[in-house]
């Protein structure tokens, strides 16, 4: 069965984003400004089995600088098309590609309950599954709108923030450097948007939002506010896991502890760079340390890097003699869907 598509259905080259989580800035824009969007339609392929057909959608939320398609390259490479084909019913959610975390957080409520409206299923819930920032993207939306959720799934999660996002705040706030940062940065986000068919009017681009949330004082700042699934403040990196449920919501979270992972992948060089730069001997996965990632039930750390968690680029992960015994990302999510199906969620 072809797989529709939808100008509004977000979709990205991932290998850019790594260089936009490092770019995502301050701001003013508070939610009120945010916008309601467009329904996102469901990602279909050939049905080949049940493995993941879950009692509830499976909603895919994108990280920072996300977009519908740009040159032909999604940012969950094959991903919802290989659970679609196991069974799932599966979105991909679009929301602003830079903004704080609590404005993604709404455009999304509005997403899930146009989906529950069109479904004519009151108390449908969604499992959302978010990468990168789009993880207390979800998570903001398990807090203020429980009832809309079923689980929440942190892959490579900015939940505590980004060491990286740390060395670009140092940028004194109020500077002409900072404006003429931001400023470029929108452009860029508008060109991309064109590129892609995204309506700025639709969803506002803040970057200058997106760093405030992504740094370590913005992370810890979010999960003061919204603590559901996350590891007691001050914990040890040994401690994992955190809650496993709140407010009758699961969470679950897995992530990537290795920078650099294949040479033929140019995105790695970057990886590589930033992980020297910003964390030197504390494990990470190119753009978070591991530690930062955690929420909810812990289901692993893998040998990929932050873009690797979402299977870019172009399907090009690790290589070398561990591929005979570890995972790859589309399993990954194959794996928690059918997960999910078992819990009943």
């Amino acid at each position: 069965m072809p797989r529709k598509r939808n100008s509004r259905l977000l979709r990205l080259a991932a290998r850019p984003v790594c260089a936009a989580l490092l770019l995502g800035l301050v701001g003013t824009t508070t939610l009120s400004q945010a916008a309601i969007t467009d329904t996102p339609t469901q990602v279909q392929a050939r049905v080949t089995s049940s493995e993941a057909k879950t009692k509830n959608p499976i909603v895919l939320v994108h990280g920072l600088f996300g977009f519908d398609n740009v040159l032909g390259i999604d940012y969950f490479y094959r991903i919802p098309e290989s659970l679609a084909g196991a069974g799932a019913k599966v979105y991909v959610a679009q929301v602003s590609g830079a903004n704080s975390s609590e404005i993604r957080g709404e455009q999304l409520i509005q997403e899930l309950k146009n989906l529950r409206a069109l479904s004519g299923n009151a108390s449908l819930k969604f499992n959302l599954i978010g990468h990168s920032q789009g993880a207390p993207t979800a998570r903001y939306v398990a807090a203020v709108e429980p009832g809309l959720v079923a689980s929440v799934t942190s892959v490579g999660g900015a939940n505590g923030g980004s060491k990286v996002a740390d060395i670009l705040r140092k940028i004194p706030e109020g500077s002409v450097s900072e404006a003429v940062v931001a400023e470029t940065l929108r452009l860029a986000m508008l060109l991309l948007g064109a590129i892609s068919g995204k309506d700025p009017s639709q969803l506002p681009e803040v970057p200058l939002n997106a760093l405030n949330s992504l740094t370590t004082a913005g992370g810890a700042a979010f999960d003061k506010k919204f603590p559901q699934g996350r590891p007691a403040p001050g914990s040890s990196c040994d401690v994992k896991s955190g809650p496993a449920e709140a407010n009758g919501v699961r969470y679950y979270s897995w992530s990537g502890v290795q920078p650099l992972t294949n040479a033929f992948d140019a995105s790695d060089v970057a990886m590589g760079g930033l992980s020297l730069i910003a964390f030197g001997s504390e494990t990470n996965d190119g753009l978070l340390a591991v530690c930062s990632t955690r929420l909810g039930t812990h289901l692993g750390d893998y040998r990929q890097n932050h873009l690797d968690e979402v299977n870019q680029l172009f399907g090009l992960t690790y290589i070398g003699l561990w591929t005979l015994f570890e995972k790859k990302p589309v399993q990954l999510y194959q794996e928690q869907a059918a997960r999910l199906k078992s819990a009943g969620l």
